[in-house]
């Protein structure tokens, strides 16, 4: 049996955060970097749902944008901001996604939801070898009820020392979603 492994993720501290002023003179290049940077971290289910793994960029950029549209400058604010993100940056021994259902006609959306109840349960991530891993969905409230899905949800994949062993030495990965109203599987390039 491996030993544990150990993969320490970087949580946002405040010295991490810019002022306002720093942020907005930089802005439009850090813009560009984690725009690109998301690209690589989305993996779509079809042409209508689409799983976006978060990071410490990604959360340290969401953070930003707060603080620029809200003016937040009191630490006391800040820490709060870090309290509500750091928990969406994966601890290594997980991976945390926001998982997305995207129907640009509103009528088509509303149907869509209503069929789609549960779907945040039947996501799974597969490491070759290795059973599906389901997430644990939707920690910080319900997002569905007993009519319809939220078309956001907030997912967490747990992965036991194997597997992200495995996962390492680019073992297969597939990412799924089976419903009788959705069937998608996503395989990356070069697995």
């Amino acid at each position: 049996m491996n030993s544990e492994v150990k993969i320490a993720m970087k949580k946002i501290a405040l010295a991490d955060l810019l002022s306002l002023e720093a942020y907005e003179a930089q802005r439009p290049v850090i813009r560009q970097a984690i725009m690109d940077h998301k690209k690589t971290r989305r993996v779509p289910l079809g042409p209508n749902a689409t799983l976006h793994f978060e990071d410490y960029m990604v959360m340290r950029y969401q953070i930003m944008e707060l603080i620029r549209a809200e003016k937040i400058t009191a630490d006391e604010e800040l820490e709060g901001e870090l309290e509500a993100y750091n928990p969406l940056i994966p601890d290594g021994k997980n991976l945390k996604v926001t998982f997305m259902l995207e129907y640009p006609d509103e009528a088509e959306r509303k149907e869509r939801l209503r069929q789609l109840t549960g779907i945040e349960e039947l996501i799974s991530i597969q490491i070759a070898g290795f059973d599906p891993v389901y997430p644990i969905a939707n920690e910080d409230l319900p997002r569905s009820t007993e009519d319809k899905t939220s078309a956001v949800h907030f997912l967490r994949f747990e992965f036991t020392d194997d597997m992200i062993e495995a996962a390492k030495k680019w073992r297969l990965l597939e990412y799924s979603v089976r419903t009788s109203e959705l069937s998608a599987r996503h395989r990356p390039r070069g697995a």
